[in-house]
């Protein structure tokens, strides 16, 4: 919600910008009255227009930099947890984002209270004068006074003004009357009450002001000249009034520019081309605006579908498409990937519903193709087939069978034996509180992946999180830079299921972050190292988020290896999160993370 908020504030500025240099001094009023009003309606619109054609994919490698975790002196950490961070100009901030959200809301309600204020005062003005009716036209004579306005279809005229000058401001006002000018000024209040911290707003209303008097003037002054008109600008009226949605006849600071607007020539049509600099202008804002498209909508609303099904109903709608893939000529390889076949789907402990149930469907396809190659050959028998079938068939029939089984020791047990592409694994009953045999296991553990070059990771799970130790022995280059999709383009970062009804982006980041802040300080031990000189130094931490959300390429850099051992543990402690998503579909991401220690 801010984030949008600074872009109709950018977007206003950069509207006003190319009013004040190119088309203010032109006579064009009306064409200027029109762009006037559609660009302060565009700039609200077009931050939420979104045109995934426009998207400009950057290949810059970025990795998102959480807000610096401090451990220790209570009140150093709360004056430092207001820094904002800005990577590749997106910011990340840890303030809190209801105080403002409550700030903006009393400013609203502020700025209502104002204007229903001045409703009132014009209410007691109108009734509390002499009025009669001309035509269709309210005149209201004001007494002892002399200023001069239009609301609408009422005319305020002061009773002190000669009378040699009431025909031609009364001639002013009705230009007003009929152009409603009027609804251009509440329009404006409004925004004034939705947009009340913003100057912008104030400057828009002011043009529009501006403008409507050179349109009444062009138009009176044909019926009255130029030279009595002329009188009646100049004219000393000391009491003005002042309200903001009324058309004043007399208003000092505009005076000036009126006359020299009246003595002004017609612009050229030749100039009428710089109405088309606001094509450019809003093309360049569609294209910033564009960057973050909603793409993954549609997979989204498939998943839902999907989960209304029954099992044996979703399985049947993978294995036609398995067939149709078949039909189609795609290549064996490339089945199985869509199935989701991989090293990276083996390591996890519980596969998803969707993951399940399309390795059900693959295994049914895949007796089908056996049965059919026999079939042609004719070494197919009944008890061939059974048994092709009981080879290949998964042993649970239902994901919630899966599930229980999940929760046995068997099945922890085929799990942590699986150690292919040289994967070490441990499965622990909590993630955050491990036994002490549990915690010698997971040390023994980190002591192979420390010293044996055949493990390159270790996996460690309680069922419901999961993190992944990188081995020392096998980092790279490429692998420290932790390059992955640049945040730029993330259609939605990586969160936490506690921060998942969160409507805002911002919002979502901000759990996001003040999640593993907690998380750190909650679980690292300052006490592991002796040498206190250190606590005044930082740790620079690096962690990967991955498509299944397990917290992976866990890295981390200080002065002791004691605090990069230590940090590596509290981040391997954090829990699986819901996955980045890019196009409607789940990516890494990559996260860095200082944290400094207070004594």
């Amino acid at each position: 919600m801010l984030y949008t908020i600074l872009q109709i504030v950018l977007f206003q500025t950069l509207f006003l910008l190319v009013y004040d240099l190119f088309l203010r001094r032109e006579t064009f009023f009306n064409y200027n009255r029109i762009y006037l009003l559609l660009t302060s309606v565009s700039s609200i619109v077009l931050p939420f227009v979104k045109l995934p054609e426009l998207r400009k994919v950057t290949t810059q490698e970025t990795v998102i930099r959480l807000p610096e975790v401090f451990i220790g002196d209570a009140s150093y950490t709360m004056s430092n947890h207001q820094v904002i961070e800005h990577i590749n100009d997106v910011a990340i901030t840890s303030s809190q984002l209801p105080v403002w959200q409550i700030v903006l809301y009393i400013g609203m309600a502020l700025a209502t209270l104002f204007f229903a204020i001045k409703i009132v005062k014009l209410y007691l003005i109108k009734n509390n004068n002499p009025k009669r009716w001309k035509g269709n036209i309210l005149i209201v004579n004001l007494l002892k006074s002399s200023a001069a306005f239009s609301f609408f279809n009422t005319v305020f005229l002061g009773a002190n003004i000669p009378n040699s000058e009431r025909d031609t401001i009364y001639e002013h006002e009705l230009v007003h009357v009929r152009e409603k000018h009027s609804l251009d000024l509440l329009f404006f209040e409004v925004l004034r009450i939705l947009f009340w911290f913003s100057p912008l707003v104030y400057v828009y209303q002011n043009r529009v002001k501006e403008l409507h008097e050179f349109i009444a003037d062009a138009k009176a002054v044909k019926q009255h000249g130029k030279s009595n008109y002329y009188q009646s600008l100049l004219h000393q009226i000391l009491d003005t009034n002042t309200l903001s949605f009324t058309n004043t006849f007399f208003k000092k600071s505009l005076i000036k520019k009126r006359i020299v607007m009246l003595q002004k020539s017609k612009s050229s049509q030749k100039n009428l081309f710089k109405y088309a600099l606001l094509l450019p202008v809003i093309f360049a804002m569609l294209v910033y605006t564009s960057t973050e498209v909603k793409a993954q909508e549609k997979s989204d609303a498939k998943t839902e579908m999907h989960q209304e099904l029954t099992d044996e109903e979703l399985l049947e709608i993978y294995y036609n498409e398995l067939l149709k893939m078949e039909e189609e000529g795609i290549k064996f390889y490339e089945i199985s990937k869509y199935v989701g076949f991989g090293y990276e789907k083996l390591d996890r402990y519980i596969k998803p519903r969707e993951d399940y149930l399309k390795m059900s469907a693959f295994m049914r396809y895949m007796v089908k193709m056996m049965i059919d190659k026999k079939s042609e050959s004719n070494e197919l028998s009944d008890e061939s087939r059974e048994l092709y079938k009981k080879m290949y068939d998964l042993p649970h029939k239902s994901y919630q069978g899966y599930l229980e089984w999940k929760k046995t020791d068997e099945a922890k047990r085929k799990w942590e034996s699986y150690t292919g592409n040289g994967t070490l694994k441990l499965f622990v009953e909590d993630m955050s509180n491990k036994t002490k045999k549990e915690q010698k296991r997971f040390d023994d553990l980190m002591n192979r992946l420390n010293k044996d070059k055949s493990y390159y990771k270790l996996i460690v799970t309680d069922g419901k999180s999961t993190s992944v130790i990188d081995s020392p022995l096998h980092k790279t280059e490429s692998e420290t830079e932790l390059v992955e999709v640049p945040f730029s383009v993330v259609d939605i970062t990586p969160s936490h299921k506690e921060c998942e009804n969160l409507i805002s982006k911002e919002e979502k980041k901000q759990c996001f972050s003040e999640f593993v802040d907690a998380h750190v300080k909650k679980h690292f031990n300052k006490g592991v190292e002796k040498n206190t000189e250190l606590y005044s130094k930082r740790i620079f931490a690096r962690f990967l988020i991955d498509a299944d959300g397990n917290v992976t390429r866990i890295q981390a850099r200080a002065a002791s290896k004691v605090l990069e051992e230590e940090a590596i543990r509290v981040l391997s402690l954090l829990p699986q999160f819901i996955p980045g998503r890019q196009k409607g579909k789940a990516i890494a991401v990559a996260f860095s993370l200082p944290i400094t220690l207070n004594e």
